[in-house]
């Protein structure tokens, strides 16, 4: 118990006696020490005393579409931990193919009794879904945040990254690589993260190469899915076409963009430069390390959380949307366009 004494005393930066006190539940010690001893029990993996542990304030539903995607588990763990801070359980229910779907998770967590639910690219950010579940469910008293994907007809905070403005940073840095035949490859036209994307897209290329409308959708923009598969589909389209560069929707799909240029006999970025979506964990670590649009995670699972508490404790926010801006990250994945003059 000595040690164990120490090596929280050191942790906290405080006396092994003040530690002592604080375990002992004793007076006399400020409460911002009295968080240091507690904070250096988790981090060395000791369970807090029972009479010290946080009571739940309640369980709040966490809905997500996979966990295959390493974005979402990312933004699980933000959106998890500032909900223990607070005092809630989060509760991860997540969408398999075959698997229960939003609405029976929805159902399964009211029926647990959760304070509220947070939605993660669910069928708000569908543009063919049917918006009035989420008014049954405004209507049953269940505070809800939506993340990724916007519904001007559902009452209800959303926050969301600038999908148009992460397309305007993609192709900006591309063309002053001298790239001029720069394509997108996403996912289905009916979700709304991929219908922005577009709008950006197309926005930036028409300003900054001159080509029209109607040329960048039929040449540069390419449907598929949002998997390693899908980006390996798109992409061999898109290179097909002439594309020297590719933007991706999601660092998955970049990945197989980079698989469809190496069956080829291509090499990144010698001959093809990628651009990934999300910088998710480990990304930076792939081969070559990956050029990607880094989605604020941090700012959005915090502000998911922080809007959904306003909710529950009766002051809501707004009924709006948060949009947050995204990062352009440099890697190894893009370099200049073959014969180009970079910047000319």
């Amino acid at each position: 118990m000595t040690a164990r004494l120490a090596d929280i005393a050191a942790q906290a930066g405080v006396s092994e006696a003040t530690v002592s006190r604080v375990l002992n539940g004793k007076p006399g010690v400020a409460a911002a020490t009295r968080e240091s001893v507690l904070a250096a029990l988790d981090v060395l993996g000791y369970e807090r005393p029972v009479r010290l542990r946080r009571r739940s304030a309640g369980l709040v539903g966490l809905i997500t579409p996979e966990l295959e995607n390493p974005i979402f588990p990312a933004l699980a763990q933000v959106i998890g931990q500032a909900l223990t801070r607070q005092g809630y359980t989060p509760v991860l229910a997540t969408q398999t193919p075959g698997g229960s779907t939003e609405d029976e998770l929805t159902e399964m967590l009211v029926d647990r009794g959760v304070s509220g639910i947070i939605f993660v690219s669910g069928l708000h950010a569908d543009t063919s879904a049917d918006m009035s579940r989420y008014e049954k469910l405004r209507a049953q008293g269940v505070p809800f945040v939506l993340v990724d994907g916007f519904a001007p007809g559902v009452h209800a905070p959303f926050i969301s990254p600038d999908d148009r403005a992460a397309m305007r940073l993609a192709v900006t840095h591309l063309v002053a690589l001298g790239h001029t035949r720069i394509g997108l490859a996403l996912g289905p036209k009916r979700f709304v993260p991929v219908l922005r994307k577009i709008e950006g897209f197309t926005k930036a290329v028409r300003e900054q190469l001159g080509l029209t409308d109607e040329q960048i959708e039929a040449e540069l923009i390419q449907h598929s899915l949002y998997t390693l598969e899908g980006g390996q589909a798109a992409a061999s389209a898109l290179m097909e076409r002439g594309c020297t560069a590719v933007v991706c929707a999601s660092d998955m799909m970049a990945l197989g963009a980079i698989r469809a240029a190496r069956q080829r006999g291509l090499e990144v970025p010698r001959d093809i430069s990628v651009v990934g979506f999300d910088d998710s964990p480990l990304i930076a670590f792939t081969d070559p390390p990956l050029t990607t649009i880094r989605k604020p995670v941090p700012a959005m699972g915090q502000a998911a959380v922080r809007t959904l508490l306003e909710e529950i404790g009766g002051t809501p926010a707004p009924h709006s949307e948060f949009v947050f801006m995204p990062e352009l990250v440099v890697r190894g994945s893009t370099a200049s366009g073959p014969g180009s003059t970079p910047g000319a």
